[in-house]
């Protein structure tokens, strides 16, 4: 039981992360690496903000400032016209000492001691369970991202954003700004994985410089193993999809390490590993399709 409430409160958490790692890669379709820097970011400007007294405000801080870093992206790659996939590497790299200025020239920044949204929450919501309380902030946080993201997508610059990933020369053909509609859709991704490490930072006490390491291959295992679910029939379902697969991913690994087979450390390694088999999967049954077509041709023949 304590597995599963663990997984759920952390699922719901990174389902913020699964939701921004989708609009980049799969509504605009842009390798998009700045995920690493900005969830780092939303760690550290969510503790400095919180040691300074204001937890709540440090939640909207981290989400505008992974914006800020988003749209920085967009503009190297629309307007410097630099390859997305290095565009998202110069903001990554420049955002480490963005950072490191963020948490005051420090490493890792402590919150024990220090009143985070989850203690004053304890306090006001007393005399419920701690647990419970984390996994009601995890599940508001996630529905209500959900909820504004799938009314974004159906306004009509949302509209404009999603026919931008889908073929960008009809859009620049129809008179829409497709660089805008880029720069916003990469800023809206990176606004909520930056809103992901915020709360993550608040959830776990602290902040770390390192926390954004292998990050992105989190958020695409939690899309891929969501879409193995549900299938990829809409953007809606595919945001759904995408926190219930961060749910799924938490859970595998959670009952992974539970197991004693793999060793704390292994953790990043069954990340690559899951992601790297649920991307070969496509190739496998095309490869086994191909080999029965063969056979059944040979025996015809």
């Amino acid at each position: 039981m304590t597995l599963l409430v663990g997984s759920l409160q952390l699922g719901l958490m990174y389902g913020l992360l699964a939701m921004g790692v989708f609009i980049s890669f799969r509504i605009l379709n842009t390798p998009d690496l700045t995920a690493e820097g900005s969830f780092t970011l939303g760690v550290a400007v969510s503790a400095t903000v919180t040691v300074a007294g204001a937890p709540y405000l440090g939640l909207l801080a981290a989400f505008l400032c992974g914006m800020a870093a988003g749209a920085l992206t967009g503009l190297l790659q629309t307007k410097v016209g630099i390859h997305p996939i290095l565009a998202g590497i110069l903001t990554m790299s420049g955002l480490y000492t963005v950072n490191l200025a963020v948490m005051g020239a420090s490493s890792n920044v402590s919150l024990i001691g220090k009143e985070t949204l989850f203690q004053r929450l304890f306090t006001q919501l007393a005399p419920m369970p701690k647990d419970s309380v984390r996994l009601l902030v995890g599940a508001v946080l996630a529905a209500l991202a959900l909820l504004a993201l799938v009314w974004f997508f159906r306004t009509h610059v949302g509209l404009c954003v999603r026919a931008t990933g889908n073929n960008e020369a009809m859009v620049r053909s129809s008179s829409i700004n497709a660089s805008a509609m880029k720069i916003l859709g990469l800023a809206v991704s990176n606004g909520c994985i930056a809103l992901s490490g915020a709360i993550v930072a608040q959830y776990q006490g602290y902040a770390d410089i390192s926390s954004g390491i292998g990050i992105l291959v989190v958020g695409l295992a939690s899309v891929i193993i969501g879409e193995a679910i549900f299938g990829r029939r809409s953007v809606t379902l595919g945001l759904i999809s995408a926190i219930a697969g961060s749910v799924g991913y938490r859970l595998i690994i959670s009952l992974a390490l539970s197991t004693n087979l793999f060793p704390t450390y292994f953790l990043k390694l069954i990340s690559a590993v899951i992601v790297a088999v649920a991307l070969s999967l496509p190739t496998i049954r095309a490869g086994l399709l191909r080999r029965r077509i063969r056979r059944e041709g040979k025996k015809l023949a």
